[in-house]
């Protein structure tokens, strides 16, 4: 994924299904800095992980 569509993403009010290593995720905040945005698990909300956006599939 681009960041400009992991921004999209996350100031959508639209859940966008989209996944990081096969399993659904939420994204929270992009780092455009960084190039990575803060997800967690849609099975596990207490685990907020960062990773590269360019690693975020969108479906």
């Amino acid at each position: 994924m681009d960041e400009k569509r992991a921004k999209e993403i996350v100031n959508s009010p639209v859940m966008a299904h989209v996944t990081y290593g096969g399993a659904a995720v939420y994204m929270e905040s992009v780092n455009e800095a960084k190039h990575t945005c803060t997800i967690h698990y849609l099975n596990d909300e207490s685990r907020k992980i960062e990773v590269p956006v360019k690693a975020l599939v969108e479906h």
